[in-house]
Order: C-alpha cells, then sequence, then structure tokens
C-alpha cells in the first residue's frame, strides 16, 4: 500500500511538472493573473517561514525561536553574511531558552 501511495505520487508530480512544460506556449495569462501569481507565491513562502517560526508541531513554540527568527531576519535585511545570520538566529534562541524562556 506504501508503496503504490509514492508510486502515485510520483506520477501526479511529474504529470504536473509535464504539463507545465507541454501547455506553456498555449496557455496565455493575462497580466494581472501573472502580477497575481508572483505574490501568491511570496505569500505561500511568507506563511511557510511564518508557520516554521511560530509552531512545534501543533503547538506554539515559545518565544526563543520567533525572537532568533527576528534577529536572524534583522540581520539578513541589514545584509549581514550568512553564517552571521543562522549564527546569530541560532545563538539568540539558544541563550534565551538558557535563561529559561520557552
Amino acid at each position: 500500500m506504501l508503496i503504490a501511495a509514492i508510486v502515485a505520487l510520483g506520477v501526479g508530480t511529474y504529470s504536473m511538472r509535464l504539463g507545465g512544460v507541454l501547455l506553456r506556449g498555449r496557455l496565455k495569462l493575462s497580466a494581472a493573473v501573472q502580477r497575481v501569481l508572483q505574490m501568491a507565491a511570496a505569500a505561500l513562502l511568507a506563511a511557510l517561514a511564518g508557520t516554521a517560526a511560530l509552531m512545534a508541531g501543533v503547538e506554539f513554540a515559545g518565544v526563543a525561536r520567533p525572537a532568533g527568527v527576528l534577529v536572524g531576519g534583522v540581520l539578513a535585511w541589514r545584509k549581514a553574511p550568512f553564517v552571521v545570520v543562522v549564527l546569530a538566529a541560532a545563538g539568540t534562541a539558544a541563550l534565551l531558552r538558557l535563561a529559561g524562556v520557552p
């Protein structure tokens, strides 16, 4: 049963990707729809990042993780090197948890 589900998901994924390649020249989208699709991709990415930053499973992750993400976001916005962003975010969350902040 598990193998059948994996094969079905694989075939579905391949079909959707192939459909995009084959229909690209035939399907014409208006400028408004193209703008909405670009914004939808950004909104989806923001929602994914927000969910990962705030939730641990089905519960709130506590204050330490969002604080670390906030520090990392500010440093990335200020164009700090990637390694500095990751280390500062992880360090902030670790220090807050060490201090007893959930």
